[in-house]
């Protein structure tokens, strides 16, 4: 999935030249963490939450512009690269969210909630579903040879996970399902002699 199929479009953004109380009162307002700086049309840098707490000083508050606290090289993604990336520059750099952008221009902010709710959203975690975690083994086909068995009693695949166990003989693929009678799967996929570890109807 791209990051442009899950990024907040059109986001609020800020001029260099505003003055702190400005960027307090349009986080307050859309109960928004991340800023990013425009100058005319072009991305020039971002302001957080954080980086407003750490540059407040009650007495000078007034004085202080946008562009004096910014990040003015801050990480940023384009809005064709995946959800995969940015999750992992997200977590590589410790920070809560990217501006995306593209030529230049912010056309899209994503954040840590935007990119977990699309893996939970992806992963079936929310939904009413079944799981059925089967021993596959080093079988390059038996993936292939149970999803297959799955799906002709029944069964709709939601999405699977695999351990990663050291022993390649032992690696467990978790199946989540479509809510389903589970039990002529187990049968079917048990007298082919796949091994089933646990079922979760």
């Amino acid at each position: 999935m791209k990051v442009k199929k899950r990024m907040i479009r059109k986001p609020i953004t800020i001029d260099p030249e505003a003055s702190i109380p400005e960027a307090i009162e349009l986080m307050k307002k859309y109960s928004i963490r991340h800023l990013p700086v425009v100058e005319g049309d072009k991305f020039v840098g971002l302001v957080t939450e954080g980086d407003i707490r750490q540059a407040l000083i009650p007495s000078m508050i007034d004085q202080i512009k946008i562009k004096d606290v910014m990040i003015k090289n801050p990480i940023t993604i384009h809005p064709d690269a995946s959800l995969e990336e940015a999750a992992t520059l997200i977590y590589h750099y410790k920070i809560g969210g990217l501006p995306v952008i593209d030529n230049d221009k912010v056309v899209g902010i994503i954040t840590v909630n935007d990119i977990l709710a699309a893996f939970i959203e992806l992963m079936g975690v929310l939904q009413s579903s079944s799981r059925l975690d089967v021993i596959l083994g080093e079988d390059p086909k038996a993936f292939e040879d149970v999803s297959r068995i799955i799906k002709e009693n029944g069964g709709e695949i939601i999405s699977v996970g695999i351990t990663n166990h050291p022993e390649k003989e032992k690696r467990i693929y978790f199946f989540r399902l479509e809510k389903c009678n589970i039990s002529p799967l187990v049968k079917a996929l048990e007298k082919k002699g796949y091994k089933i570890a646990s079922v979760l109807p």
